[in-house]
């Protein structure tokens, strides 16, 4: 009896003992992660892809007229795809106002591509250029680019284009200058506080020769003057280049 009782015991500590040992071994169950939101689509903007794969977006109506390109295949789509439904709407919600006008309000939205070095390593760049009337004295255009770096995979912007501790506005507000002069035949000056604020330069693209600014009416010279597409060489500003 005693002799008994003894292998009862040892046995529920065997037991036990292997209980334990597998319950610590169980991993808890981790969730696995949520899918990433689907890509934006041409079609979720009422737009058609060509054979260049450009979206396509249409819009005509006895008060206004509406058309945007951009490409879809841009390697950051969501900021590009944001910001051509942003302007797309804005321009909707106002065209869309009865009013007294006399003539159709009008948006025109289009785009260019720039690249520099050679994928998967460099830079791609989408500019976008609109022109749009909406009533007031003159029409206006403006600009919105998106520079994408193909190596790190990360947006660019003009705060993180060139290195940190280097100062290059310097070097490019006389290259710029004498390049405005150049396409306007004339000097126009481009004061020292415009031309040294690095968000006037907020929209730029990049070659492996140039570094191109696109101005809008009124951010560095008077609105009259226009908006600017100015091109200046790289190399005075490829050792500040990060």
């Amino acid at each position: 009896m005693r002799i008994s009782t003894l292998a009862m015991t040892a046995a529920a500590v065997v037991v036990l003992g292997w209980s334990g040992v597998g319950t610590a071994a169980a991993a808890p169950t981790v969730p696995p992660p949520p899918p990433p939101p689907p890509a934006p689509k041409c079609s979720d903007l009422g737009g058609v892809v060509d054979a260049n794969q450009i979206c396509q977006i249409q819009a005509t109506d006895p008060g206004y007229s509406l058309s945007i390109s951009y490409p879809v295949a841009y390697p950051d789509p969501q900021p590009l795809f944001d910001y051509v439904k942003q302007t797309r709407d804005g321009f909707l919600n106002v065209a869309k106002t009865p009013d007294s006008r006399t003539m159709p309000y009008e948006l025109e939205t289009t785009e260019t591509e720039f690249s520099s070095g050679v994928p998967p390593k460099g830079t791609q760049s989408v500019v976008l250029k609109t022109y749009q009337g909406v009533g007031g004295a003159h029409p206006t255009t403006f600009y919105k680019s998106f520079t994408w770096d193909l190596d790190q995979r990360r947006p660019i912007t003009i705060d993180t284009l060139f290195r940190p501790g280097t100062a290059p506005f310097p070097v490019i507000l006389p290259l710029v200058q004498s390049e405005v002069d150049k396409q306007l035949g004339q000097p126009a000056t481009i004061s020292p506080g415009d031309g040294l604020d690095p968000t006037k330069y907020q929209n730029f693209a990049l070659t492996n020769d140039s570094l191109t600014f696109f101005f809008s009416q009124g951010d560095i010279l008077p609105e009259a003057v226009g908006a600017l597409q100015i091109s200046i060489p790289r190399a005075p500003l490829d050792a500040m280049i990060a």
